[in-house]
């Protein structure tokens, strides 16, 4: 009872504050045209205010302030040191833009003060593909690589209005779900936190007026998050999965099945930017988000709810399916899903001038068009 109490006070309290920012920093950012000027790969086609990962940055600074003592390792002082130096690179690369080398080596620091506090220490896969123990440098070569994929696929997914709180929002929740049934209290109310800041977000985010994009500085902070999370899923000790409802083997897979979203889009765009013999960093738009757009004629709005329930009724096929279904036969089907995902996206392999030439000869044959269907009823009035 003493955690519910918590949880909603922690909730209720996240979320105003963040609601009750956001609108400061929004006449700030006016204040001082650091807008968002749009490009021409950009969805919107307004000067936006950003850096709404400000309101994120305190938020959650207060909320550890307050739960630290739930923390059976001092996990909390360990976290500080990586959101602070995520959200001043986030923070610099709004205002000025950084290199991608630069932002990995500033994100490598930041995973480096998680990773080295036991309480996130992978001792054993559990079976999955006949892996059981890991050696201490093997867990700390593969927990970088995983924290630093989760950080940037989330980083490139915030390209649409709601796309990245919406899938942050279903992935706290499943995380809250998850650490409140093994009882990691902590966890679960750093996902609550999480949580209560992109829903208070997310309507400033969709507004017409009122509009503000996360920007690096939240988007960091929010993968930064993620990953935490997920590096402690997969650390959860074997006895404590007796109250999950899935088998021990399979948890690598649920891990995956939770953040397929960003990870699929992110190993898309790579492939078609290196086969285009462009660096994997460079900007386009051929995100998944951008193809719903572009070609098939989605809102920003809709694209985001679409995404957003695939995420999560994937990861409840998986979650079902893994309470029986041993791990290979759970491989065979994320490897098939991916390989009809990539199947439905391929023709949308387009570089980027291709694609603009694309989206251009389209909206022309929309607009003449409506402008025949527009002459006819004139005639036969």
């Amino acid at each position: 009872m003493y955690f519910l109490e918590t949880a909603v006070a922690l909730f209720i309290g996240a979320f105003l504050l963040t609601y009750l920012t956001i609108p400061k920093i929004i006449g700030v950012v006016e204040y001082r045209r650091l807008m968002d000027d749009p490009n021409q790969r950009s969805s919107h086609t307004q000067k936006t205010p950003t850096l709404g990962g400000i309101a994120f940055f305190y938020t959650l600074i207060f909320a550890l302030f307050f739960i630290h003592g739930r923390d059976t390792f001092d996990e909390a002082i360990y976290l500080i040191p990586g959101l602070t130096i995520l959200f001043i690179v986030g923070l610099k690369d709004d205002l000025v833009v950084l290199s991608p080398g630069s932002k990995l080596i500033a994100q490598f620091i930041a995973v480096s003060f998680v990773l080295i506090n036991d309480s996130f220490t992978i001792h054993s896969l559990n079976g999955f593909l006949n892996i059981n123990e890991i050696p201490y440098y093997l867990y700390f070569a593969i927990g970088t690589f995983m924290m630093l994929t989760i950080i940037n696929s989330y980083n490139l997914i915030d390209g649409i209005d709601g796309l990245a709180s919406v899938v942050g929002i279903v992935i706290m929740i499943i995380y809250t779900t998850i650490f409140y049934l093994t009882k990691e209290y902590f966890f679960a109310l750093i996902s609550i936190t999480m949580n209560a800041c992109l829903m208070a977000f997310f309507g400033f985010n969709i507004s017409s007026n009122r509009k503000i994009f996360m920007g690096d500085t939240g988007s960091l902070l929010v993968g930064f998050i993620i990953s935490i999370l997920t590096i402690k899923f997969l650390s959860l000790k074997p006895y404590v999965y007796s109250e999950l409802p899935f088998l021990l083997e399979n948890a690598p897979l649920i891990a995956i099945a939770i953040l397929i979203v960003p990870l699929f889009d992110t190993a898309r765009v790579f492939t078609i930017r290196i086969a285009n013999k462009r660096g994997p960093f460079s900007p386009d738009r051929n995100h998944v988000h951008h193809v719903l757009i572009d070609f098939w004629g989605l809102s920003h709005k809709q694209a985001s709810f679409l995404i957003g329930c695939f995420n999560l009724l994937f990861v409840l096929l998986f979650v079902v399916l893994g309470s029986t279904a041993k791990n290979l036969s759970m491989m065979l089907l994320l490897v098939g899903s991916v390989i009809i995902l990539a199947y439905i996206f391929f023709k949308y392999n387009y570089n980027f001038t291709t694609l603009k030439q694309k989206i251009m000869l389209k909206r022309k044959i929309k607009g003449m068009s409506k402008k025949i269907k527009k002459k006819g009823s004139d005639n036969d009035s």
